[in-house]
């Protein structure tokens, strides 16, 4: 790996980072946000919901555009719609006296800028290596960044709103602008792999779309559940978890971040010790998923019967370790196993994926835990106990090799 393809990797990395602080800086605030707007915490969870919601229905279009225009003529309007939308949130709770509203429509808008903005990563990482082991390496580290700002993300996010509690909504605009100088100016992405000579037409695209399902469903599938399952529990564990240090421990501000960030660490450093390890493996990469979402399952099944907050956070981060192991091989499979013509497609379809994860999560916990912390867990060890069971039966590598798109996986 080159020194200029490092300077364009961390520009890249730049991406998930700030899209990720730029939705999970909320989770430690929720509450607070909860108290000063007056609505019930299904109705402030709604503020991370609509943001991945809108993200869902348009990532397969930004895809599509990525792949027949370029990933930065997509990427950097992405990033400016994603900072107008956190300004709009910031400024209607600054301004207003009834915020709620504005507010989930900056979250909105902020969601159409992420649509553009992290999902167009992957593909983009697979564009600019040429070596197999440098795109792995490279996935890993996108991931370990996206990872890095969930660990971030709680203890700036309450640092931030100690001062003001809706200063982290005027503070996306900030980190958005520093992403997108660093892909303006950095990044210079194969012209042949993000502009294509024959641009297909929409109906070309939708008809790619399912002939790379007819032939690659079973795996795809297999990691588009993975995928989503894993970032609902990251979600909804970590916002009831937010919910309860704060209503039954009564601890707050930056102590709070502190412990919320503790499991997404452990889930941070098994993502980068992954991406390190996994090189082109197909088989090392099944086991490892396997082995992550069993760890995860057994984590979620004690939390059920756990009472001491501190064990449950030891387990939670567990859980997190299970999580981070999964996330890069599942990034290096997808990305491996597409042609590059396609991959800002099936790329993009795996982030709606994993956004579905991060709409469903914290609403659910919501829903759940006003019956019971422990009816939660069990039913998202479920969840869990579901995926483990795909990964086994559904990815068969047959060697250690690239993924073709006709061939590696059955």
């Amino acid at each position: 790996m080159g020194k200029s393809n490092k300077k364009e990797l961390l520009s890249i990395a730049s991406i998930p980072l700030i899209m990720t602080l730029g939705n999970s800086m909320l989770i430690p605030v929720l509450p607070a946000i909860r108290s000063k707007l007056g609505v019930t915490s299904l109705q402030v969870s709604l503020l991370i919901t609509v943001y991945s919601a809108i993200a869902i229905l348009l990532i397969p279009i930004a895809g599509y555009l990525s792949d027949r225009f370029g990933r930065k003529i997509v990427i950097i309007p992405s990033l400016i719609i994603t900072g107008i939308g956190g300004l709009l949130s910031g400024l209607a709770a600054w301004w207003m006296d009834q915020p709620y509203i504005m507010m989930l429509i900056g979250r909105f808008i902020q969601g159409i800028g992420a649509a553009g903005a992290f999902p167009i990563v992957i593909p983009l990482v697979g564009d600019i290596f040429k070596k197999e082991s440098d795109v792995s390496s490279g996935l890993g580290l996108v991931e370990t960044a996206n990872t890095f700002g969930k660990v971030l993300s709680p203890i700036l996010g309450s640092a931030l709103a100690m001062a003001i509690w809706f200063l982290p909504f005027l503070f996306i605009p900030l980190l958005c602008l520093i992403s997108m100088l660093l892909v303006l100016f950095l990044v210079k992405p194969p012209a042949k792999s993000t502009e294509q000579a024959n641009p297909v037409s929409f109906a070309g695209y939708l008809s790619n779309i399912k002939t790379i399902f007819k032939n690659n469903g079973r795996w795809l599938y297999a990691i588009f559940a993975i995928g989503c399952v894993c970032m609902l529990v990251i979600f909804g564990v970590l916002t009831y978890l937010s919910d309860l240090l704060e209503d039954k421990v009564h601890v707050v501000g930056v102590i709070k971040g502190c412990l919320l960030a503790i499991p997404l660490a452990a889930l941070c450093l098994a993502s980068f010790a992954t991406g390190k390890l996994i090189g082109r493996n197909q088989r090392l990469m099944k086991w490892i998923i396997f082995a992550g979402l069993i760890l995860l399952t057994g984590s979620l099944l004690v939390c059920g019967w756990a009472t001491s907050t501190y064990l449950l956070m030891t387990l939670i981060s567990l859980a997190g370790i299970g999580i981070g192991a999964a996330l890069p091989c599942l990034d290096v499979m997808i990305t491996e196993g597409i042609e590059k013509e396609q991959r800002g497609t099936i790329t993009s379809i795996y982030s709606s994926m994993r956004f579905i994860g991060v709409a469903i999560g914290p609403p659910l916990a919501s829903i759940l835990v006003k019956s019971s912390p422990s009816l939660m867990f069990f039913i998202i060890a479920g969840l869990s106990v579901i995926t483990s069971a795909i990964a086994l039966f559904a990815i068969r590598p047959k060697k250690d090799q690239k993924l073709p798109v006709k061939g590696a996986l059955a």
